[in-house]
């Protein structure tokens, strides 16, 4: 099992859903909106859960390219996992050029960054993305 290195970095716990940094990953603003209730995909939300979900996508996404200067970002969500609903929210960066810009380049620059970027500089970059996306959130 991997560590899990950012635990308690929450960006905001809504009514049903909670953002977060990525707990493995050492990627800033590498967010995950996950549901606060057993769903398997957006076609399980009921009307208050979606417009509380594309309400948050729609935030965070502002917020991570206003806030925190990121202009592309792959949104992943997979059915077929076994915890409960969740949306990776992945920023680019241009460090990440040498791997590819598909999605299949997701998990080598994962791969990368656990095994590469588990340093106090990234550490402290991860939590000040999250502290001003808490703050820029604080009004959601």
């Amino acid at each position: 099992m991997k560590k899990k290195l950012f635990p308690d970095d929450e960006v905001i716990r809504a009514e049903h859903f909670n953002v977060s940094q990525d707990w493995e990953t050492p990627i800033p603003a590498f967010f995950i909106i996950a549901s606060n209730r057993k769903a398997r995909s957006v076609g399980d939300f009921n009307e208050e859960e979606a417009q509380e979900f594309i309400r948050l996508v729609v935030k965070i996404r502002k917020g991570m390219k206003e806030v925190l200067g990121i202009n592309d970002v792959y949104m992943i969500q997979n059915e077929d996992t076994d915890t409960w609903f969740h949306l990776w929210m992945f920023p680019r960066f241009d460090w990440m050029e040498k791997f590819g810009r598909k999605i299949e380049s997701v998990r080598p620059i994962m791969n990368y960054a656990e095994k590469n970027m588990v340093n106090d500089e990234v550490i402290n970059e991860v939590k000040d993305s999250v502290k001003k996306m808490k703050e820029y959130m604080k009004d959601f």
